[in-house]
């Protein structure tokens, strides 16, 4: 703001209506610029991020209302502001001041930085990234920052059991497990299901930070049969098992078998390989069977199934809407600008689809692939296009999500984790508009996975979200599945992904014959 040099002699000079005009005009400017400085926010990723080992993750900052932020110092700090992670000053990044550890690790994406947008990537994390974070806006006439929490969770590699010999009785069993972060939680289970004392538990962490685990028990009488050892991280969902049989010629005593059960320990390795392979073989066959199953028997709900097409004009402009208006995805380049379409998105990066429903029973299916982040469900029509919202039924949504690739969960209005057998290659969306449900199924297993219950105040539209590029192996976009959905949707060319889960064997009620009467 220039200064405007007034003197007493010169206000003599003007006649009083002149003076009184003036003065007013530069009371209102003054009280114009502090204000609209007072307020200007900085608004952060949020409260706090999960991120997982090895992986990348972003932090996104922005001005509220938006502004120019090319000429302003933009500084991301850990802990404290002289902690630099990142300083882009003078439109341009200087890397002089930045932290060791987070060299050759940051990326700076300014492509809407004229909006007062700019995003962190920060790549391959580390257990010590973990920690509180900021990010702070400096001009010559406002300075805000805004403060979260990165939190870090490693899953460790598959647990192995086994068998050190006899002891007090007993046969001694040796559980081991590395990668873990933070500390892991380490469970034995006899065939009932009963935790198991612990003889031994030796927890190291290693120069990388991420923790090593080793534990041992002593299974007496029949606690043998079907002996898991389980791990898993405070801080994911998802749990890592090993279950073993031993039968009753191993236990110690008096037995003609000794010299038999020898020989078997020695080969019990082979044993175990063996098995692991026929299991293997037996669910992958089983899955097909089951997929068979389901294509006889989908045919007689077709009455239910909807053509569901992709409202382009609705998807935001980072968004990529096939010509058939059936699949979406991020475009990896650099979004283009807004049309100024009064039915598009501007914040969320989502889009709905042309077909309305306010009445009656509606079923569709969507094919997610092996995308690391999505969202899918349906929303009122009427929900706003602007600005940013939180995905509950209070806001007029009612979906289903997927964080960092294995963190399933709904809001409800608050966040609850839904813990999946098989990682859902394509999922079913049931509506039923006369009685306010709303459903979510696993089409790779035939299982239910959630249910909403609610009071539909309007017409409804399916909702699509991919999520940012998240730049991982597979970028799969988000395809509705055309009717009949298996002779037309995308393959797979692998299943055997959905082994990394806890499976259980399928029940059949859970079958497609039954989805009307569990809705």
């Amino acid at each position: 703001m220039e200064d405007f040099p007034v003197s007493v002699d010169f206000l003599k000079q003007v006649p009083l209506p002149s003076n009184l005009f003036f003065l007013t005009y530069l009371l209102l400017f003054l009280q114009h610029e502090e204000v609209n400085s007072e307020e200007v926010k900085v608004i952060g990723p949020g409260e706090s991020i999960l991120a997982i080992v090895g992986e990348e993750v972003d932090f996104p900052c922005q001005l509220s209302p938006l502004l120019d932020a090319e000429d302003m110092e933009i500084h991301w700090f850990q802990s404290q502001p002289s902690d630099v992670v990142h300083l882009y000053k003078g439109r341009q990044e200087l890397f002089d001041r930045q932290m060791a550890q987070f060299q050759n690790r940051t990326k700076l994406v300014t492509t809407e930085i004229s909006s007062g947008k700019v995003v962190l990537l920060l790549r391959s994390v580390v257990p010590s990234d973990e920690g509180l974070y900021g990010c702070s806006f400096l001009s010559n006439n406002f300075s805000g920052e805004a403060i979260w929490e990165l939190e870090v969770a490693g899953l460790g590699s598959d647990p192995h059991i086994y068998i050190e010999g006899f002891k007090e009785g007993g046969i001694q069993m040796r559980c081991t497990s590395n990668g873990w972060y933070p500390k892991p939680k380490v469970q034995w289970r006899d065939h009932q299901g009963q935790c198991l004392p612990l003889e031994s538990e030796v927890i190291t962490q290693d120069v990388k930070g991420l923790f090593n685990l080793e534990t041992s028990v002593v299974v007496q009488g029949e606690a043998h049969r079907n002996m898991s050892c389980s791990i898993q991280s405070p801080l994911l969902i998802q749990k890592k098992e090993f279950v073993v049989q031993i039968a009753d010629v191993f236990l110690p005593g008096t037995s003609p078998w000794k010299s038999a059960f020898l020989g078997t320990l020695v080969a019990l390795p082979l044993l175990l390989a063996l098995l692991a392979m026929l299991a293997l073989y037996y669910l992958h066959k089983q899955q097909q069977s089951q997929g068979m199953r389901q294509a006889r028997e989908l045919p007689s709900y077709s009455w239910l199934a909807v053509d569901v097409t992709l409202d382009a004009t609705t998807a935001h402009p980072s968004l990529e809407v096939s010509k058939d208006a059936k699949s979406v995805s991020s475009r990896p380049a650099v979004p283009i600008l807004a049309d100024g379409c009064p039915q598009r998105f501007t914040e969320q990066t989502c889009v709905l689809s042309r077909e309305r429903f306010s009445t009656g029973r509606h079923y569709w299916e969507v094919h997610v692939g092996r995308r690391s982040r999505w969202f899918l469900g349906a929303c009122l029509a009427t929900v706003q296009r602007s600005g940013p919202a939180r995905l509950s039924p209070a806001g007029g949504y009612w979906v289903m999500g997927l964080w960092n690739s294995c963190e399933y969960f709904v809001l409800d209005p608050h966040r609850v984790a839904l813990t999946l057998r098989v990682p859902p290659r394509r999922v079913g969306i049931f509506l039923d508009c006369e009685a306010g449900k709303l459903s979510f199924f696993n089409v790779s297993d035939g299982s239910h996975i959630f249910t909403f219950t609610d009071t539909f105040s309007g017409a409804l539209c399916a909702y699509f979200r991919p999520r940012a590029h998240d730049g991982g192996e597979h970028p799969d976009p988000l395809t509705i599945c055309s009717w009949p959905a298996r002779g037309t949707c995308i393959p797979e060319e692998n299943d055997l992904d959905c082994l990394l889960q806890p499976y259980d064997p399928l029940d059949t009620d859970l079958a497609w014959r039954g989805f009307p009467d569990q809705l």
